[in-house]
């Protein structure tokens, strides 16, 4: 057996090391650590909100890092089966608490979500996609970062048949029916209520549809040729001829302020390529 160095075991050290570096950081210090802060850019540039609202003519939001606090949020049962886990923390991270998150316009909204997630867990975004040619499951990793903020074309509005109108709404003309409809931009409380009327609807019905394009139209167009009545909108909607339909989809994307999701994809068993929508799957905010 070797001798003991007593060193080692009365802990005395050579005269000549070093002793060790005493952090500054105090516990008080520790305790008091405030969160960190960003700016986030606006698609809609606050071009979109009244007057007196928080964000009128504002370009960007600042929006703090998430917590873990917050991540207790997200994985609340309670919160994720009303739907409202994400509205929940997107609600906090919001500095100015004059702002209601559901009176966001949609795209800002969406901006706010991939800027949080990304300071969060990174530009990385690893998914499961199915390709569209071959039906194979590969994943795939997109980079958030590239994602850039898409003003509305008002250039390419005359090409539309869109006009704006003094009150934010935008009147579109159809090609085929010739019909005016005037649409609006959808906020968040728009979107709370065609989840719920998606909800109800699968609930009678027994099914578990998604958004059609329909029930879209329904909650955007405001009127018809001048005509505001819900049940006459709808029936219009429900029977517009598809070259309509797809002209006031395009005009409509074009007009809205948003963030650009596409991003190229290829597939790994086939080799297809295209451009493809990132999808906000329940992964999210839960990378791996």
């Amino acid at each position: 057996m070797s001798p003991r160095n007593n060193k080692d075991r009365l802990g005395k050290k050579d005269a000549g090391e070093t002793p060790p570096v005493q952090s500054s950081i105090t516990t008080e210090d520790l305790l008091s650590f405030v969160v960190p802060t960003e700016m986030v850019d606006l698609p809609s540039r606050g071009q979109f909100y009244a007057e007196g609202h928080p964000l009128h003519n504002e370009e960007s939001i600042e929006i703090r890092h998430m917590t873990a606090k917050d991540e207790d949020i997200l994985t609340s049962k309670t919160l994720l089966k009303k739907g409202i886990a994400l509205e929940r923390v997107l609600q906090n991270i919001i500095v100015d608490k004059n702002i209601n998150i559901n009176d966001l316009l949609v795209g800002d909204k969406n901006s706010i979500i991939v800027a949080s997630r990304i300071s969060a867990y990174g530009p990385s975004y690893d998914t499961n996609i199915t390709c569209p040619a071959c039906f194979a499951n590969a994943e795939h990793s997109f980079d958030l970062t590239e994602m850039e903020v898409k003003e509305y074309a008002e250039e390419e509005f005359s090409e539309l048949g869109v006009e704006k109108n003094s009150d934010g709404t935008f009147m579109i003309l159809l090609p085929l029916t010739k019909a005016y409809v005037n649409v609006r931009l959808l906020n968040g409380h728009d979107e709370k209520k065609l989840n719920a009327r998606i909800t109800n609807r699968n609930k009678k019905l027994g099914t578990k549809e998604e958004t059609t394009l329909t029930d879209q139209f329904k909650q955007f167009v405001v009127s018809v040729n001048g005509v505001d009545d819900k049940i006459q909108i709808g029936k219009f909607i429900d029977n517009m001829p598809a070259n309509d339909s797809r002209w006031l989809r395009t005009a409509y994307g074009k007009l809205v302020p948003n963030i650009d999701a596409t991003q190229d994809f290829e597939c790994p068993s086939c080799g297809f390529e295209q451009e493809m929508e990132v999808p906000f799957t329940y992964n999210f905010f839960w990378p791996k």
